[in-house]
């Protein structure tokens, strides 16, 4: 498929695809007769994987070491391994920070309606 293709796909601009590739997140693209970029269902699923990684926070510099280990093949799982159980700690960690944060929203939403209503009178 077309980079324009793979962008709509994926749910990035065609600019974020060169980048990735040029920085080596993605490998380099192969080219059809005309020096056109192709991708292929391969490419999809590990810019869907990429994706997942910088929605979850993984700094750029992070996914680059996964991805020169990915690239390097096998031997590098262990380290792979390593990194995702280390990434996964920090999600798992944002994510009880975000569910204590949600539960405070919660009761101060709760006591703003209980004053709303006129029976009592929010403090904050």
């Amino acid at each position: 498929m077309k980079i324009s293709d793979f962008a709509l796909r994926t749910h990035v601009s065609t600019d974020t695809v060169r980048y990735y590739e040029k920085i080596g997140l993605l490998p380099p693209a192969r080219r059809d007769v005309s020096g056109h970029r192709q991708y292929d269902e391969r490419d999809l699923v590990w810019m869907e994987f990429l994706g997942r990684l910088k929605t979850t926070g993984m700094p750029i510099r992070e996914m680059l070491t996964y991805a020169g280990l990915r690239e390097s093949g096998a031997g590098t799982e262990a380290e792979r391994c390593e990194i995702l159980k280390t990434h996964r700690e920090q999600v798992r960690a944002q994510i009880s920070a975000l569910s204590e944060s949600l539960n405070v929203l919660d009761t101060k939403i709760k006591t703003y309606e209980t004053g709303l209503s006129g029976k009592g009178r929010p403090h904050d």
